[in-house]
C-alpha cells in the first residue's frame, strides 16, 4: 500500500492538467474569435500553440531525463504553460495579435508535459506488478478529459464568458502542479548532474526510438493512425452537415468516440495484462479503418456508430502504446521517448487534417475513404516489421 497515495496524486494530477488542456484548445478559439471577430486569426493562434507543443517535446523530455527529480520540472513547466494561457487572453484585444501570437508560441513549447511529459513519469508511482493497470488508467486519463474538457469549455464560456473558460482551463493546469512536484525522483540517478550535452541527449532520444524495432514500428504506426483521426476529425463539421443536419452536431460525435474509447479503457483496466500491447497497437488502427469506412455511408445511424467504433479503436490503441513505450524505453530516455512520440503523434494528426480539409471540399467520401486507408496502412506498417527475438515482459507491461 505504500504506493496508493503517489498514485492517486499521480492521476488527479493527471486528470486535471488533461482536462485544463482539452477546455484549453475550444477556449482558446471562442476567445480569440470574440476579441479579434476573425475565425482565421482565432484558428491561427490556436494552431501556432499545437505546432509549437510538436517541436518542443523533445527538448522537454531531454530536459526532464537530466533531472533527478524530473516532477519539478513538469510541475515548473504546467505552471508555465497555465501562466502563458493567461498571459494569451490578458493580451487578447488589448496588445498586437503578433505578440498575443510569440506568447502562444511560448506556452505551447510546455505543452507536452500534460502528454507525454507526464506520463513518461508514470513507473515512479506505480509498482511494476501494478504497470498495466496503471497504464490502462492512465491512457484513461486523455478520454475521460476529452470527454469533459469541450463540454467545461462551452459551458463555461456561456455562463461567464470565452476569457473566463480559458481561465478556468489555465487554472486545472495549474492545479495539477503540486502533484507533479510531489512525484519520487529517480532511483539511482546521479545527484552530480549529468555529463552530456542536450544535444547529445536529444540524439540519444532519437537513436532509441530509431534502433528498437519494436518501439520504431509502435511509434510509426501511432503517427499514421494519428494522421488517420486528423482525417476524422476535420470531416466532422461536413458530415455534421449533411448527415445530421447541423455542422454544429458533428464536433458532438467527439464526446460519443471519447466515451467509448473510456469504456474500452476501463475494461482492460479491470483486466490488465489480457492483451498483448503491441496486438493492442495494431489491431486498434485496424479497427479505426473500419470506423472511417462506416462513418463514409452517409447515413446517420451508421456516423453515429462510425464515431463509436473509432473510440473502441482509439482507446485500446493509446493503453497498448504507452505499454509499449514503458517496455522499450531505457530509464534514462523516457521522458524522451515519450515527449517526442507525442510530438510526432501531434505532427501526424495535423497532417491528416491538413490533407482532409481540400479533399472534402471535392468529396467527402474520398476524404474518409482516405483516412481508412491511412489507418490501414499504420497496421501494415507494424506488421512489417517482425523482430526475431520474442518481446520482454509483453503482456507484463
Amino acid at each position: 500500500m505504500p504506493n496508493r497515495c503517489p498514485t492517486v496524486a499521480y492521476f488527479a494530477g493527471a486528470v486535471a492538467a488533461r482536462t485544463g488542456d482539452e477546455m484549453a484548445g475550444p477556449a482558446l478559439l471562442l476567445a480569440a474569435f470574440a476579441a479579434t471577430g476573425s475565425t482565421a486569426g482565432a484558428s491561427f493562434l490556436l494552431a501556432g500553440m499545437t505546432a509549437a507543443a510538436a517541436v518542443g517535446g523533445p527538448l522537454l523530455g531531454a530536459l526532464l531525463d537530466r533531472r533527478q527529480r524530473p516532477g519539478r520540472l513538469l510541475g515548473s513547466a504546467l505552471l508555465g504553460h497555465a501562466a502563458g494561457l493567461g498571459a494569451v487572453v490578458v493580451g487578447l484585444g488589448r496588445l498586437p495579435f503578433a505578440v498575443v501570437m510569440v506568447v502562444a508560441v511560448l506556452a505551447g513549447l510546455l505543452g507536452p508535459a500534460l502528454s507525454g511529459g507526464w506520463t513518461a513519469q508514470m513507473p515512479r508511482p506505480a509498482t511494476r506488478g501494478r504497470l498495466a493497470r496503471a497504464n490502462a488508467l492512465d491512457a484513461m486519463t486523455f478520454h475521460l478529459a476529452g470527454l469533459a474538457g469541450p463540454a467545461l469549455a462551452g459551458g463555461t464560456a456561456h455562463v461567464l464568458g470565452a476569457p473566463a473558460a480559458v481561465v478556468v482551463a489555465a487554472v486545472l493546469i495549474g492545479l495539477a502542479a503540486p502533484a507533479a512536484w510531489s512525484l519520487a525522483p529517480r532511483p539511482g540517478r546521479a545527484r552530480n548532474g549529468p555529463t552530456t550535452s542536450v544535444a547529445g541527449d536529444l540524439a540519444d532520444g532519437l537513436r532509441a526510438i530509431v534502433r528498437r524495432p519494436r518501439l520504431a514500428r509502435a511509434t510509426l504506426s501511432s503517427v499514421v493512425s494519428c494522421a488517420a483521426q486528423g482525417v476524422l476529425v476535420a470531416c466532422l463539421p461536413l458530415l455534421g452537415e449533411r448527415v445530421l443536419g447541423e455542422a454544429g452536431r458533428g464536433a458532438v460525435l467527439l464526446s460519443c468516440s471519447a466515451a467509448t474509447a473510456l469504456l474500452a479503457g476501463a475494461l482492460l483496466a479491470r483486466f490488465p495484462g489480457r492483451a498483448a500491447p503491441d496486438t493492442l497497437v495494431w489491431a486498434g488502427a485496424l479497427v479505426q479503418a473500419a470506423a472511417l469506412a462506416l462513418a463514409a455511408s452517409g447515413r446517420p445511424d451508421l456516423l453515429i456508430a462510425a464515431v463509436l467504433v473509432a473510440g473502441l479503436g482509439e482507446g485500446p490503441q493509446l493503453i497498448g502504446l504507452f505499454a509499449v513505450r514503458h517496455r522499450e524505453a531505457p530509464d534514462h530516455l523516457r521522458g524522451q521517448v515519450f515527449t517526442t512520440g507525442a510530438s510526432l503523434k501531434i505532427a501526424g494528426f495535423a497532417i491528416g487534417a491538413a490533407l482532409a480539409g481540400p479533399i472534402a471540399a471535392r468529396s467527402l467520401p474520398g476524404a474518409l475513404g482516405s483516412g481508412a486507408g491511412l489507418a490501414v496502412l499504420a497496421a501494415l506498417v507494424f506488421l512489417a516489421v517482425r523482430p526475431s527475438d520474442s518481446p520482454r515482459g509483453e503482456r507484463a507491461a
